[in-house]
């Protein structure tokens, strides 16, 4: 009897183990006691991560966006293949930029939200060294700034970005980014409607909170107050 006490006992608790393998991406909450024990899915809350604060830091320090805010999407296409290089130059995925871009971007996305959408980032501060990297894949000033020189990439005053919904769906901006063609182009309005008004919608926000755009790239946005940085070679750890 105890025997098969014992193997009854076993075949539940193996029972439990399956079901909670099947929900192990789900918070789970076990209830009941016993050996009539039920695994209920319940929905408990994500805990977001403590984010940091402005205080004391200067605006020329570089900062890692995420630190800062909780309602950014990223996709460093660099940090990948999937760019026009068709190379990865990042030896990470991060998002940086110098304190006085990342509060101008944070004022920027609190209106986007408003109004249901979010930024989200392709490339933001560029050390010079990749920018080296990049020029020796494509030596083209049309495509790549010479390092030389340098971008306001490499000011950490500039970013490469698209807007999503609260789902994360990106908006049609007509092009992917990094697609160099006259279809990009910020003058180009040979374009459905939904495509003009969602270019209109980034670039009067973004201006509106200090960054410039150019014309031939619709994700490119300059901060005004980031020009005269000097250029940096400031490196991040990859964890």
């Amino acid at each position: 009897m105890t025997r098969y006490f014992f193997l009854f006992v076993l075949i539940s608790i193996t029972a439990c183990k399956r079901s909670a393998e099947r929900v192990k991406n789900t918070p789970v909450e076990v209830i009941g006691t016993g050996l009539d024990t039920v695994l209920e899915v319940v929905e408990l809350p994500v805990k977001q991560k403590e984010l940091r604060s402005f205080e004391g830091i200067a605006d020329s320090t570089f900062i890692r966006l995420a630190d800062f805010s909780n309602d950014f999407v990223f996709d460093m296409r660099y940090a990948t293949e999937n760019n026009f290089l068709k190379a990865k130059v990042y030896d990470c995925a991060e998002c940086y930029t110098r304190m006085r871009t990342a509060k101008a971007l944070l004022k920027a996305n609190k209106e986007f939200l408003v109004q249901g959408v979010k930024i989200k980032f392709f490339d933001c501060y560029r050390p010079n060294s990749v920018q080296y990297k990049m020029w020796e894949i494509v030596p083209n000033p049309q495509y790549v700034a010479n390092p030389v020189k340098g971008s306001i990439h490499n000011k950490g005053g500039a970013v490469d970005i698209t807007l999503v919904d609260l789902e994360g769906n990106e908006l049609d901006m007509g092009t992917d980014f990094d697609f160099f063609g006259k279809r990009a182009y910020h003058d180009n309005l040979d374009l459905p409607i939904e495509i003009l008004n969602n270019r209109k919608l980034l670039k009067e926000t973004m201006e509106k909170h200090g960054f410039w755009s150019i014309r031939t790239e619709w994700w490119h946005y300059n901060l005004s107050a980031g020009s005269n940085a000097k250029i940096a070679n400031f490196k991040w750890e990859c964890e």
